[in-house]
């Protein structure tokens, strides 16, 4: 019933090591906890909107309300898909693919975070090429765009391992401070140029339309 009504919840996007697909509210629930216990380290700001109050269970409740604002919201021409990252069932963090316009300008961007635990892995590489995977291969997209920090190396480096290319920087305030991020870009043909690593989505037919109704009328 759940999936006839939000059939996003049966979406699965498979890499080699990771599942990604919306969690179920007790896998909320232990995204929320993982969160908790941290996605960076301590003085570390990666994000340009800090995490609730800031405080562990802070971050905790907005994993909570992020997701649910973003099912809430979701529309052709604005949404967010949110996605849990698993590894053998267990969630360690989250990754979403954006959208805005996207019938018009086929642009897509992303965010991530993982556990703390979670880092150093190759996961968040994996699990961003699983985004675009789906974006490409699936949705048609015809570039993807980041932005980051010009100190958050982790982020930087994922991005250049996937291909990004530069495309300028963007400021943007935080409180009082001005904070300059590097704006990258990936062309759909340069994905396809690039050495893929295998993946899979299914359950993709059924949220097409949600996405806009150029898909009903290609098909």
């Amino acid at each position: 019933m759940l999936v006839d009504l939000w059939p996003f919840f049966g979406l699965v996007v498979h890499t080699p090591r990771l599942e990604l697909r919306l969690p179920r509210e007790e896998e909320l629930a232990t995204l929320a906890e993982v969160a908790r216990r941290g996605a960076f380290q301590p003085g570390e700001q990666p994000f340009l909107t800090p995490w609730g109050d800031g405080t562990p269970d802070g971050r905790a409740r907005a994993v909570l309300t992020g997701q649910w604002s973003a099912l809430a919201g979701w529309k052709a021409s604005r949404w967010e898909l949110p996605l849990a990252a698993f590894v053998d069932s267990s969630p360690i963090g989250m990754v979403a693919l954006m959208g805005r316009d996207f019938p018009v300008v086929r642009q897509v961007s992303t965010w991530s975070w993982l556990g703390l635990s979670h880092h150093g892995l190759g996961y968040g590489t994996e699990a961003r090429a699983g985004l675009l995977a789906l974006a490409f291969d699936h949705l048609g997209a015809a570039s993807a765009r980041t932005d980051v920090f010009q100190d958050n190396h982790a982020s930087q480096a994922v991005s250049r391992k996937l291909g990004y290319e530069p495309d300028g920087i963007s400021i943007d305030a935080r409180g009082d401070e001005a904070l300059i991020s590097d704006r990258l870009r990936l062309t759909r043909s340069r994905w396809a140029a690039l050495p893929q690593i295998p993946v899979a989505v299914s359950g993709l037919e059924p949220c097409l339309s949600w996405f806009g109704d150029h898909f009903s009328q290609e098909g």
